[in-house]
């Protein structure tokens, strides 16, 4: 402990507030009956902000700083918030950046959600360890529509 905190606490001086707790709400000039009643702030689904980072990438049709992608998007997000969520989709190969001066410029690796969604179902593929195992699964639980279509798609015959 320092001098000064020690010094303090000798005073009967604190930090905490009339509730005994550090920063508590009598420090701030607020008590607890006016504070709006109700449930918390609901959270956003998951992947609805990475979304909307992909669907202003998309419509640039050019690389865009954090700076820019924040601005495109709808959601009141901090730029070093942006930045992150750029940061983890390149992480996860989505994202392609460039040096842009002091920043990087981020470049969608898939041309829409089809192609993300792909993506996904490719990296699912590949994390099995048996993947003719992880394909029939997948191919016994497709609606009979569906099997026409890959059946199609694979140029083969029912």
């Amino acid at each position: 402990m320092t001098d000064d905190v020690t010094d303090a606490a000798a005073d009967g001086v604190t930090d905490a507030g009339a509730d005994g707790v550090a920063g508590g709400a009598a420090d701030c000039g607020t008590d607890d009956a006016d504070a709006p009643a109700g449930p918390p702030p609901a959270r956003r689904p998951a992947g609805e902000l990475e979304a909307q980072v992909l669907a202003a990438l998309w419509a640039a049709d050019r690389p865009l700083t954090p700076q820019q992608v924040q601005h495109a998007i709808t959601a009141d997000l901090a730029r070093t918030t942006v930045a992150t969520i750029l940061a983890r989709l390149h992480e996860k190969g989505t994202l392609a950046r460039t040096k842009a001066g002091r920043a990087f410029a981020y470049t969608p690796t898939v041309q829409d959600a089809d192609g993300l969604a792909a993506r996904r179902m490719r990296t699912e593929l590949e994390r099995g360890r048996d993947r003719s195992t992880v394909l029939a699964r997948f191919v016994s639980d497709l609606s009979d529509e569906d099997e026409r279509l890959l059946r199609d798609l694979l140029g083969e015959q029912p």
